[in-house]
This record gives structure tokens, C-alpha cells and sequence, in this order.
């Protein structure tokens, strides 16, 4: 038997737009694929075409040419020969570009025990629908669409069940009115797609008088006009929404939220194009909440346990400066660290445990050069525990501060190399790598500056080298300075000494620190705030013990002319008591002056 089809003629210059879903059972999807993908691009058509093993969905514009030849290939499939789809005009093309898929469904819902091409509800043609609303018919409208969706338009007094995806829909079926089962419930959607899932599940959860609008609602307006529907129909292409004269509308969409926008709302000052409109629109300060809420969580995930709880092989690379070009590896391992024995760098060395990033193991005698990069492999271990109630303090697309906790080392050395400030915020915020652009030791806590981006850590950095960034810290001393306000300006070695550390010493770099006392405790102990107006290792440390006021609990510093070997502290150790309170400086992006506050501090 010969079959008629309908012959479409757009006006010149329009381009034509198709939506059209059938369930059938498809087969050798991935060649059908590629046969259409090279159809539609041959043809200069867009849109999006779904597969899968249960049917097609598609939506396709282009000129009515390339339509007419797509519709006569996806005649030829067995099971879509009746394929029959809605058409519409557009100016412009509301598709990018063309995509053929193959899913799993063509229309997610997720319970395989539907299958619309075995079984579907019974369908109510538009007129039909619009002769019972006239009539005053007894019938339920029930909307099968998504929550932004339906903010459009839907039909006088339909059932919104408030869902954000389909996947949503029988759950929402569920928390109905028990005594709707019993009365006829009309369903509806876009083009009737949902609908032809939905009213089967309906049935099976004891629903008896079940319909679908057959075509949907834009099948409803070409037939059948605005009678009894109240605004526009969301469309998922460019143009947003079409009214019942199937006339693209004039609505935008939010790319954060997929609300669409009337013109009063693309009018509002809270849309911006891409990011929020009036609905989502959230504060800068309300997004760098949320923001920081999500990094705490996921800094919380990445200490419990502690990263360097079980044990693991570390490789830390070992870079060869200017200074040592030429000297021996054994005589360049011990000048860079002093601290560490030279019998220890040796026994290391013959272990293998200096190699090339090839994996060559390097002798004591190796020449090394300027540049050159070598590992030092470590046995595995197990970290000793550090303090990790890591603070956000503020986050943007820029910068990231935090306040820190002690014991907790900012880098890897030492015994840490897991269980450090640095890695724990790499694990929290991989795949991005925050860049610190000054540095806290291990028993400080308070306020870190990292930078987010190259750009952002090149202006912190040279903030910092300029000394236009303002500092300043809390520290608990021994002893009672005698006056309120006092200074010091003693020079501080540029490099560690013996022990180490570092020392006052006439030709060391230009250091100075400015102290308040904000008490003096009965204990013989006093309260000061410590402004560094320079960044020297250690500074604060070294000009107080140098001034006869010790650290209370500084491990390093904390006898004036016996200083002990540096460590970091144990957590059951009495802490060290230098907190840094607050920084100022100016944003790397917009230049506003930030200050930034610490939680107080914990002594």
C-alpha cells in the first residue's frame, strides 16, 4: 500500500526546524550513526539526533531540501517508516552544530521495565483535549516537565509536580493524591516523548484513566491554538520558547540555572549573560561562601586520615643552582644542607637513593652541572601527625587564603613530605595547583597568601619584594619589654648556619620589625603584635631572641646564644606562640586593597 506524506513549503529564506521521536527497536546503532552524521553534515543540517536500541529523538534545522532528504533515509529504517515530525520556521539557525549520539535511552527515565515501543497509554488528539476543556470536563492535566520548563507556560490549572529532571518524575508520581488513580489524568510535554514513558509507569502504580496529549504541546498549538494554555513553550535550541503560534518568543535562557528570561529579567541588573539571572543570582560573597564551604569539605576529606598516614616512596627533586656547578654531588648535597651529617649524604649515595629523572643512580664523585635535576628517593614511611583544621579565609578565581595551623609544614622537608600545607591543598583542590607566594614556618599558625594563576603570583611576589604588603602577628614573649613600642633593626644572615639557623650578623640582609606590647602577664611573660616591615627567614624569631625576648615554646630560638636544632613541633608539644593576625595588600586583579584577618590567636 502506497503511503501519502505531507509536502512542507517554507517561505524563502526561513530556515526549517524539525522535532520528531519514534520507539522502535534499532539495531547496528554505531553504523546507522555514521551514516547519518554524514548525511546531515553534507547536507549543511544541525541539531542533535539521539540513538538508542529503544528509538530516536531528534532536533534538526536546516534548509527544507536537506530536511526532506534526512526524513526519506530515516523512512528506510524498519520501525520509523511512519516517522512523522512537528515543523516550525526560524530566521536564523537555532543549532551550532550537529551531533549524532547514541545513549542508552532517547529519553533518560531510568526503569527498563517501560518500553513504549511494546506499550504506551492511550493518546487524546489536541481537539479532542481543547472539546473537553471547553466543556467543563472533569480531567486532571498533569505537566511531565522539567521545573524551568514549565515556568514558561502550561495549560490552566495542570499539575506542575515540581521536577528538575525526568529521572525525578516517578517520585513525584508517588506523593500524588491517592484518589487521582481513580479519575482521568491527562498528561502532556513538549512534543509527547516523556509522555510516552510516563503513562506507562502510571499504570503500573494503579493509575486507571491514563491519556497522553498525542504531539505534545506544540502539536496542541498548531492545531488548536492558545485555548486554555497560559504563556510560551520551552523549546531546547536557541530559541528558548515559541508561542502558540509556534513564533519564537523572544526568551533568553540561564546557562547557570536553565530558567528562562522574559525581557523584564535580561533587563534585570542580576542577569549576566552565561553566568546568573534573578532566579540563581547569587552575591559575590554569597558564591565565595559556597566556594569555600565546598574547599573546607574537601580539605576535611584529604586529612582524614592524614596523607601521610600509610607508608609511601618519596621522590623530592634535588635542583642544582649556579653555585654549585661543577662541585661533586656528596660536597653539593652537604653545602645546600648543612644540617644533615655528611656521613648521612654519603650512606644515601652508595644506597642508590640519588638518581637521574632516568633512573640512573649517581655516584658521590658525579660532577654535577647548573640546572640539573636529580631525585632523592626516600624509603617509605609513615608521616608523624601534623595539625590540619585548615581555615578558608577568602577565595576567588585569584587568590586563595587560609589560615594555618601549627604544627603544619607549608613544603616538603624532613620528616613531611604528605602531611604538609601544600599537598593537602593540592589533594583538595586537583586538578589546580595553589601557588604560595610567602611562607609561614611549620610552627606558626595564621594567615597564607596562595596565588591561583601564573599572573596572580607574579604581581603577589612582587607586592611582597617591594614591601607594600603590610603584616602583622601576634606573639607571646618571655620576659617584659620596657617599653610600649620598640625596634629592631639587627641584620639577619642570608644563609642557615651550622646549627641551621639563622643569626644576627653584621653583613647579613637588611632586616626590620616594629613591636607593640599589648600586656604583661604576672608570669613574667608579655602579649606583643610584631610588624615585619621586611620578609627575612625567621625574622621575627631571631630579632626578638637577639633583643632578649624569646618565643615562648620556640623550639629554635627559644634560649638567647644556644639555639637548638630546628624541628617541627609534635602535636602533644607545648606550642610555639607566634601567630600571624593579619595581612593587607592589594588584590593582583581589580588592585582594591584587601586586609585580612586570622582567626584569633590560640594562646
Amino acid at each position: 500500500m502506497r503511503r501519502e506524506i505531507s509536502v512542507f513549503f517554507p517561505r524563502v529564506g526561513a530556515i526549517t526546524n524539525i522535532s520528531t521521536y519514534r520507539f522502535a527497536e534499532l539495531r547496528d546503532l554505531a553504523d546507522l550513526r555514521a551514516d547519518l552524521l554524514a548525511l546531515c553534515k553534507d547536507n549543511g543540517l544541525k541539531g542533535t539526533i539521539l540513538l538508542a536500541t529503544e528509538g530516536i529523538n531528534l532536533f534538526v534545522a536546516g534548509d527544507a531540501t536537506a530536511i526532506g532528504k534526512l526524513l526519506a533515509r530515516l523512512r528506510a529504517i524498519p520501525g520509523l517508516e511512519n516517522l512523522e515530525p512537528k515543523v516550525s520556521l526560524s530566521e536564523d539557525q537555532p543549532f551550532n552544530r550537529m551531533l549524532v549520539r547514541i545513549k542508552k535511552e532517547i529519553i533518560s527515565f531510568g526503569m527498563e521495565e517501560v518500553n513504549p515501543a511494546r506499550h504506551t497509554s492511550p493518546k487524546l488528539a489536541p481537539r479532542e483535549l481543547k472539546r473537553w476543556l471547553d466543556e467543563g470536563r472533569p480531567v486532571t492535566l498533569l505537566d511531565t516537565r522539567n521545573d524551568y520548563e514549565v515556568k514558561l507556560g502550561t495549560f490552566h490549572g495542570a499539575i506542575d509536580p515540581n521536577i528538575r529532571t525526568f529521572r525525578g518524575f516517578p517520585a513525584a508520581v508517588r506523593e500524588l493524591p491517592e484518589n487521582l488513580k481513580d479519575q482521568p489524568v491527562v498528561m502532556f510535554c513538549t512534543g509527547g516523548i516523556r509522555c510516552e514513558k510516563a503513562g506507562p509507569f502510571m499504570e503500573m502504580e494503579g493509575f486507571r484513566e491514563i491519556y497522553q496529549l498525542d504531539g505534545g504541546i506544540l502539536k496542541y498549538f498548531e492545531e488548536c491554538g492558545s485555548a486554555h494554555y497560559e504563556g510560551d513553550c520551552f523549546v531546547f535550541d536557541q530559541r528558548v520558547g515559541v508561542d502558540p503560534a509556534l513564533q519564537e518568543s523572544g526568551h533568553a535562557v540561564c546557562h547557570a540555572c536553565l530558567a528562562p528570561l522574559d525581557h523584564n529579567d535580561q533587563n534585570d541588573s542580576q542577569y549576566v549573560a552565561g553566568e546568573s539571572c534573578p532566579g540563581c543570582f547569587r552575591s559575590a560573597e554569597a558564591r565565595m561562601a559556597e566556594n569555600i564551604r565546598e574547599l573546607e569539605e574537601a580539605i576535611f576529606r584529604a586529612t582524614n586520615p592524614l596523607p601521610g598516614a600509610h607508608a609511601e616512596e618519596t621522590r623530592r627533586p634535588v635542583h642544582i643552582s649556579a653555585s654549585y656547578h661543577k662541585w661533586t654531588l656528596l660536597d653539593a648535597l652537604c653545602a645546600m644542607h648543612p644540617q644533615v651529617p655528611r656521613k648521612i649524604w654519603h650512606e644515601r649515595i652508595a644506597d642508590g637513593r640519588l638518581i637521574s629523572y632516568g633512573g640512573d643512580a649517581r655516584a658521590a664523585e658525579h660532577v654535577v652541572h647548573a640546572g640539573e635535576r636529580i631525585l632523592h628517593v626516600q624509603a617509605p614511611s609513615v608521616e608523624p601527625d601534623v595539625a590540619a583544621d585548615i581555615r578558608v579565609l577568602f577565595m576567588d578565581e585569584a587568590l586563595l587564603v587560609v589560615d594555618k595551623p601549627a604544627p603544619l609544614p607549608m613544603h616538603s622537608g624532613g620528616r613531611f613530605h604528605r602531611n604538609t600545607l601544600q599537598h593537602i591543598l593540592n589533594l583538595a583542590l586537583h586538578p589546580r595547583v595553589p601557588r604560595p607566594v610567602h611562607r609561614l614556618d611549620a610552627n606558626t599558625s595564621g594567615v597564607v597568601v596562595y596565588a591561583r594563576t601564573r599572573h596572580a603570583a607574579r604581581v603577589l611576589q612582587q607586592e611582597f619584594i617591594n614591601d607594600r604588603v603590610e603584616k602583622e602577628y601576634r606573639v607571646w614573649v618571655q620576659g617584659h619589654p620596657a617599653d610600649d613600642e620598640f625596634s629592631c633593626a639587627a641584620p639577619i644572615s642570608s644563609e642557615p648556619g651550622e646549627n641551621g639557623l639563622r643569626v644576627v650578623t653584621a653583613d647579613g640582609q637588611e632586616a626590620f620589625t616594629r613591636f607593640r606590647v599589648l600586656r604583661r602577664d604576672a608570669d613574667g611573660t608579655a602579649l606583643l603584635s610584631a610588624f615585619p616591615r621586611t620578609g627575612r627567614t625567621n625574622q621575627i624569631r631571631v630579632h626578638l631572641q637577639s633583643l632578649g625576648f624569646p618565643v615562648v615554646g620556640d623550639p629554635s630560638y627559644g634560649k638567647p646564644g644556644a639555639p637548638a636544632a630546628p624541628h617541627t613541633l609534635s602535636l602533644d608539644s607545648p606550642r610555639m606562640c607566634l601567630h600571624a593576625a593579619r595581612i593587607s595588600f592589594a588584590h593582583p586583579i581589580s588592585g582594591e586593597r584587601l586586609e585580612i584577618r586570622a582567626r584569633s590567636a590560640p594562646f
